[in-house]
């Protein structure tokens, strides 16, 4: 990629973060439009879950997949690919007739959606070259997450109220042909010096561990373990396949190397764990305001102000926090503030008081805020440029596999937990193991953000990357075995 001017790179990162808005948008604003689908479309909780759950479910699998392509056919053409997806899923999602339809053409949404977010962070990676610079790239990155959280429940909930849930789905339109317009104008085109080739027995052992997992996870409540045990076996099987499999492969889908980095490790479980609390939180946040507490879609948009406002304002913080001192502190703080929250409402029943429940939701935005920059610049940061967007793509794929798993499981402890009761009467009984969950994934957190963040994680990063560095050399002067 030629050198670009500080203009031009700002440009670039714009157009960027218009496509994690996009995304991000489409999340927060369907939670908020749960309840009203569930009535137009006579939804169950697990169909409820898998609304966002095939979305999510497809993205994560697909990610990788889409991040090796990029860097290997050029990103800036990938990139566009999933802009046009993404913006006809979102047109055939507002048109949907049925649930069943609803989740298929999310799963449309979602392969879209695959060619933005991971590509997106690789071209801004290869625009960024300086490490400060990046950091505070990365931290503007984090705030449009913090900006579809302020908005999003807003916007969801005023175009619910005023015309339809089909209408979320329509602010999506005009953003992906700006940012369809703009890349073609602005962004030059990347890729690797050496593409990587296709891994397609990966990338269907990942799809069947995903799928499987997450399946069995959703149906347990209402199809009964001994039901969806065959769909455990497959998602164990299908891991062991690949922790067997991909080693073995010059260019795999899945480079085990980089998990010899600790910092890469511990930033690929924090972002499972904390998105896995976001998920989880928005669900059962957004079933209470309405279904529990009455509220309408508009009303339960703002409810969700005192979270999204400190995301939207500790996220560039964060930014700057890394770029100046580290990841540590901010993961320290995003630890805390997410546990601390978790108790809240797992030992006081912060919903029963509006002051709790404000400040739960207060302290669960601060840690969001600050917990995805580290992630995003521990992920890319040390590895090759050459493998920016693979590196990306499998911080990208934890996220959205965290959030997968979020939804998924405390959707199912939540269902179980009502059973055929309504939901006003045993809501907050029912939703406590989820809130203890939650705080098992701050703490998850706030301990791996101190263990892999110190002298001796930084030095288990350098060796994997001089590691990597080095298998790179030999396979480009076509020398035998792996590193």
């Amino acid at each position: 990629m030629p050198e670009l001017s500080p203009r031009r790179r700002m440009l670039v990162l714009a157009i960027c973060c218009m496509s994690l808005l996009i995304v991000s948008l489409d999340n927060t604003v369907l939670n908020v439009a749960l309840p009203s689908m569930q009535r137009d479309l006579h939804a169950t909780t697990s169909g409820l879950q898998w609304t966002i759950d095939a979305y999510t479910l497809v993205l994560a699998s697909l990610l990788m997949l889409a991040g090796s392509t990029a860097d290997r056919i050029g990103r800036k053409r990938v990139f566009m690919a999933g802009l046009v997806v993404f913006t006809i899923g979102s047109v055939l999602c507002s048109l949907a007739p049925s649930l069943s339809l609803l989740v298929v053409f999310r799963m449309v949404q979602a392969i879209g959606g695959s060619m933005l977010n991971p590509v997106a962070m690789s071209i801004i990676t290869n625009t960024f070259t300086d490490a400060r610079e990046r950091a505070r790239a990365i931290g503007v990155w984090g705030a449009v997450v913090g900006i579809s959280m302020a908005l999003g429940p807003l916007v969801g909930g005023l175009l619910v109220q005023s015309v339809s849930w089909r209408a979320i789905f329509w602010i999506n339109l005009p953003i992906g042909l700006a940012a369809l317009l703009l890349t073609l104008r602005f962004v030059p085109e990347s890729r690797a010096p050496k593409g990587r080739r296709p891994d397609p027995v990966g990338q269907v052992l990942v799809i069947a561990l995903f799928g499987a997992l997450t399946y069995g996870i959703i149906q347990a409540p209402d199809s009964g373990l001994a039901s969806v045990a065959p769909y455990f076996v497959i998602a164990v099987a299908a891991l062991g396949a690949l922790l067997w499999y991909e080693p073995r492969r010059d260019e795999p889908l899945i480079d085990l190397r980089f998990f010899r980095s600790a910092p890469f490790s511990g930033a690929t479980v924090i972002a499972i764990s904390a998105f896995a609390a976001l998920g989880g939180f928005l669900f059962m946040s957004t079933l209470y305001l309405q279904n529990v507490r009455g509220l309408d879609a508009l009303h339960a948009g703002l409810w969700m102000l005192p979270m999204a406002a400190p995301t939207f304002l500790c996220a560039p913080l964060s930014g700057r926090l890394v770029g100046t001192r580290g990841p540590r502190l901010p993961l320290l703080i995003a630890g805390t503030a997410m546990t601390v929250s978790g108790l809240m409402f797992a030992l006081f029943e912060a919903e029963t008081s509006d002051s709790t429940l404000f400040i739960g939701y207060v302290l669960f935005g601060i840690g969001f805020g600050f917990v995805n920059a580290p992630i995003t610049n521990t992920a890319v940061s040390g590895m090759p440029r050459a493998q920016a967007g693979v590196a990306a793509a499998v911080a990208s794929t934890s996220r959205q596999l965290g959030q997968t798993l979020g939804v998924a499981v405390i959707g199912a402890v939540l269902a179980a937990g009502i059973g055929s009761s309504s939901y006003r009467g045993t809501f907050v009984a029912a939703a406590r193991p989820g809130w203890w969950i939650l705080t098992v994934c701050g703490l998850a957190v706030l301990t791996l953000g101190l263990l892999t963040s110190g002298r001796w994680a930084r030095r288990t990063a350098e060796h994997a990357a001089e590691r990597l560095e080095t298998a790179e050399i030999r396979q480009a002067v076509g020398a035998p075995g792996r590193v």
